[in-house]
């Protein structure tokens, strides 16, 4: 099993990035897909989740409007483009497959967003 993250970087406040989630080793559409974020200091959250089975979407109040979550079940890829990006999006971005009780955790990638 395998999440790769790619597409984290730096970008000045108000820009845009796109993360990428490449998953292997997995029946895709079985497991909701999620990004979470760890800021240094701080614990880890939910930013967004989308389950392609029941075609549902959750996004945190503090990207509600900003980031988009999408999933493209042939290349097996989840897609989070976050756009308006402001200091306090700078985390470790984190790719998640959740089925029950069992759980995936890619890497990461690092956002950084500078003022």
């Amino acid at each position: 099993v395998q999440l790769v993250e790619s597409g984290g970087g730096l970008v000045q406040a108000g820009g845009s990035l796109r993360l990428s989630c490449a998953a292997s080793g997995f029946t895709f559409d079985d497991y909701a897909i999620g990004w979470f974020r760890q800021a240094p200091g701080k614990e880890r959250e939910a930013v967004s989740c989308i389950s392609s089975r029941v075609g549902s979407t959750y996004y945190s109040d503090s990207v509600k409007g900003r980031f988009t979550i999408a999933s493209d079940s042939a290349k097996n890829t989840v897609y989070l483009q976050m756009n308006s990006l402001k200091p306090e999006d700078t985390a470790v971005y984190y790719c998640n497959a959740n089925r029950g009780i069992v759980d995936y955790w890619g890497q990461g990638t690092q956002v950084t967003v500078s003022s």
